[in-house]
């Protein structure tokens, strides 16, 4: 009788270019996985020598000579047990996106990854040449067979291992976070395993890069589709499980109860590594006592600790004295250093200066953003001088629509928010203090308010949020024309503004800082439209 072959799924944050700490990182993940959990077969994620995505450093001239070395010393280490090992395969001509199969420092088998995803945040065509051929090994007398990433989205290369023999399928991933997108993946890898009659063992990285957070999650099912064992989202481990003829076992993961809550903790994951990797040595914090600079100091403190977080009010003669009193019960509840910076005596000039070319012009937007601006040069001086990474603390609703200064409140080197609807703010606010509260609950009750007028709100200029994010959904993420939101029951005067707003701020979004990708569709490398074009409501 046949024994259950037991497998172990490396769910590692591994950092793009960094192969020899990639390979530190395989190598301890190879011994626990032998050692601890006597396992028969570790499996990588995706790229895991590399990282991913590599983008344009797969074009780097030197680089086939470190992946190589890099992919000599997993193969050397790997004793003891059978690895399947994530890489970027350099030929004379091509570059593949592959799979090494190792036992005991000998390579056994490649795979080249069959579905090369072009849509979204994926530009693989741009650098990987497609495989065309199964890969199937045994491990522990089980067929095994190999797949990567978009393979298991589309239906021919599951089938194409298991005509080849195989009974047990691996699925090595670098999946990006969205919200609603684990669900997504489980109904996919289902319908692969019942198809085939297969289990499949799915194993994706953690971390983030740049615009992309990977959540883990990794998973094995049942030749019928049921889960049968998970990890965590968010925890970089070794997990083990066992696959009996078709059924693997092993632990499952307590069920995520919210994906908005989840959504936070990949903007904290986000922003931990960004900060980490670029070297900084903390992070500032323009605090204002409204709402989105709150939820950005949240993120900070959980991201790298309050120790190492600055904020800073830097109130005007409109800035209501309870903000700063708001602002600086947040800031020690974290144990962040405060300062306030008052910005009235350099408004007042900038206004005294420019009162003889503005003349017969009356007061508009150009002295609010003129505040916003201020504000940005002193956070952007404090970076230069102390090397903290200034975090943007714009939303998504204000980023569709263009309302956010240039060089103002758009400073800043990354933006946690970038990709979170105003509406997502306020819940992720209340789902953070249910853990602890930090935010005052008088920041999430207040009314929205930018504060660089008298009396001024948001619904001055836009639509109630709760009105104006479903809109900015249909139009951005989900490519709904005028016409379509129009009649699903929206004011027609509302979504043509809105659309025209979204269209109008193009060039706004292409300036600012980078932030993570927790939506369908992100502005970034996720949506990419031309600044000058002329498409009217379309």
């Amino acid at each position: 009788m046949t024994q259950p072959c037991r497998i172990a799924m490396a769910q590692l944050n591994l950092w793009v270019g960094d192969i020899e700490g990639n390979v530190d990182k395989m190598v301890a993940a190879v011994a626990e996985a032998r050692d601890h959990h006597r396992a028969d077969l570790v499996v990588f994620p995706e790229m895991a020598v590399l990282g991913y995505p590599p983008d344009d450093l797969l074009l780097r001239q030197g680089l086939p000579d470190a992946v190589a070395r890099g992919v000599d010393r997993i193969t050397r280490e790997v004793q003891g047990i059978t690895a399947v090992v994530g890489y970027p395969e350099f030929t004379g001509d091509a570059i593949y996106n592959a799979a090494l199969v190792i036992t005991d420092g000998v390579r056994r088998a490649n795979y080249r990854k069959q579905c090369l995803p072009n849509y979204g945040v994926f530009d693989e065509r741009r650098h990987y040449q497609p495989g065309d051929a199964p890969c199937v090994v045994e491990v522990a007398g089980i067929p095994v067979g190999v797949t990567i990433c978009e393979d298991i989205w589309q239906p021919e290369p599951a089938a194409a291992a298991q005509a080849a023999g195989a009974r047990v399928l691996v699925n090595l991933n670098a999946s990006p976070f969205s919200m609603g997108k684990q669900a997504e993946r489980e109904r996919v890898v289902a319908r692969r395993a019942r198809d085939n009659a297969l289990p499949i063992v799915y194993v994706n990285c953690v971390g983030g890069q740049d615009e992309l957070v990977f959540d883990g999650r990794s998973m094995a099912l049942d030749a019928t589709g049921r889960l049968r064992a998970s990890a965590p989202a968010f925890i970089e481990g070794v997990f083990a499980l066992e696959v009996d003829g078709d059924e693997p076992r092993g632990e499952i993961a307590p069920a995520d109860s919210d994906e908005v809550s989840v959504a936070y903790d990949a903007v904290v994951q986000a922003t931990r590594d960004y900060v980490e990797r670029n070297g900084f040595a903390g992070v500032l914090v323009g605090l204002s006592g409204g709402i989105d600079s709150a939820l950005t100091l949240a993120v900070a403190g959980d991201a790298i600790g309050g120790d190492r977080v600055w904020a800073v009010g830097m109130p005007s003669r409109y800035t209501a004295e309870v903000s700063n009193t708001y602002a600086a019960r947040q800031a020690e509840r974290q144990g962040a250093r405060y300062e306030e910076v008052p910005i009235e005596p350099i408004f007042a000039r900038y206004l005294e200066t420019l009162t003889p070319l503005f003349a017969d012009r009356d007061p508009d937007t150009t002295e609010e953003n003129l505040q916003s601006r201020i504000r940005g040069g002193l956070l952007m001086a404090l970076s230069n001088k102390f090397n903290y990474l200034v975090l943007a603390t714009g939303n998504k609703s204000e980023m569709a629509v263009g309302y956010a200064t240039l060089y103002g409140d758009m400073c800043g080197g990354f933006a946690p928010l970038k990709d979170v609807y105003k509406t997502d703010v306020y819940r992720m606010s209340r789902l953070r203090n249910a853990r602890g509260e930090i935010i005052p609950t008088e920041v999430i009750d207040r009314p929205p308010s930018a504060e660089l007028r008298p009396d001024q709100a948001d619904t001055d200029s836009l639509p109630p949020y709760d009105l104006l994010d479903p809109i900015i959904e249909a139009y951005v993420e989900r490519g709904r024309s005028v016409a379509d939101i129009v009649a699903q029951g929206y004011d027609e005067t509302d979504v043509r503004r809105v659309a025209q707003l979204v269209r109008r701020a193009e060039y706004k979004r292409r300036q600012a800082a980078p932030g993570p990708k927790v939506t369908d569709r992100a502005f970034g490398r996720d949506r990419r439209y031309p600044i000058t074009a002329v498409y009217g409501d379309l």
